[in-house]
């Protein structure tokens, strides 16, 4: 199993948006790194659900229920997406602010491509992340 973190503006796609529909399907991703990160995905991967821009915080968990396939937003066959569904919202979400404090956490893409939208996270990391917001 792998971990992953994805980002989603809340005024656009909330974790209470996943939580409604049970599943999305999480495309329109279109920066290479991102894409290569959605195509390592696995079925039973779990996600760190991410808001960004106005909130900052990991409000719940996803899993990954089916693997890359063709991106049907895309206008060419260069990108993918995956299918998400939601597992558990967090008790409390962990803010940005939170992440920065963190030593162990330093390294996390979160902080070092805050730009990307799809990012790997180590066991170590998500268990300490799930530890923050429960």
């Amino acid at each position: 199993m792998k971990y992953w973190l994805v980002k989603s503006e809340p005024e656009k796609y909330a974790w209470a948006d996943l939580a409604r529909d049970g599943q999305t399907t999480w495309d329109g991703v279109r920066n290479f790194q991102a894409r290569n990160n959605l195509q390592a995905m696995q079925p039973d991967d779990l996600v760190l659900y991410y808001h960004s821009v106005s909130e900052k915080a990991i409000v719940g968990i996803a899993k990954v229920v089916a693997a890359a396939y063709p991106d049907p937003s895309a206008p060419d066959d260069k990108w993918v997406a995956v299918t998400l569904a939601p597992e558990k919202a967090f008790a409390k979400p962990v803010t940005l602010e939170q992440i920065k404090k963190e030593t162990e956490l330093q390294n996390i893409a979160l902080l070092r491509q805050s730009r990307l939208s799809v990012m790997p996270l180590t066991p170590s990391e998500f268990e300490l992340l799930l530890q923050l917001g429960q």
